[in-house]
């Protein structure tokens, strides 16, 4: 587990901003990415009959769709101890593959850093 006070001040408020879409939307995970100029997104999980996408693969569309050409970092609050190869993925084809991924537990606390690659 990684002490939150260690972390950049810009990488603790992804991890905020994740931990608060969790909470406000009642979803299982929440997920923030931060782009190229420092904009951030911010989602949670999509479970739509017609449309399934983790926190992370959606705030990574966002930015997408957003005009992000990059990521600098992205986080997602989960109760799974890794961040998914689908959603490692997803930020890899944005920010590529050594972009940090900050995975956090319900709590905030980050558990883990894994890089997209």
């Amino acid at each position: 587990m990684t002490d939150n006070s260690a972390l950049d001040p810009e990488d603790r408020k992804i991890v905020t901003l994740a931990r608060s879409a969790r909470a406000r939307n009642g979803v299982p995970e929440g997920a923030a990415v931060r782009d190229e100029t420092g904009r951030t997104y911010v989602a949670g999980t999509v479970a739509l009959d017609s449309l399934k996408l983790s926190a992370l693969q959606t705030a990574v569309a966002m930015a997408v769709a957003s005009g992000a050409t990059s990521l600098e970092a992205a986080a997602v609050v989960t109760e799974a101890e890794s961040a998914s190869d689908a959603d490692r993925a997803a930020v890899r084809d944005l920010g590529g593959a050594q972009t940090p991924v900050l995975v956090a537990g319900p709590d905030g606390a980050v558990r883990t850093t894994v890089t997209a690659g």
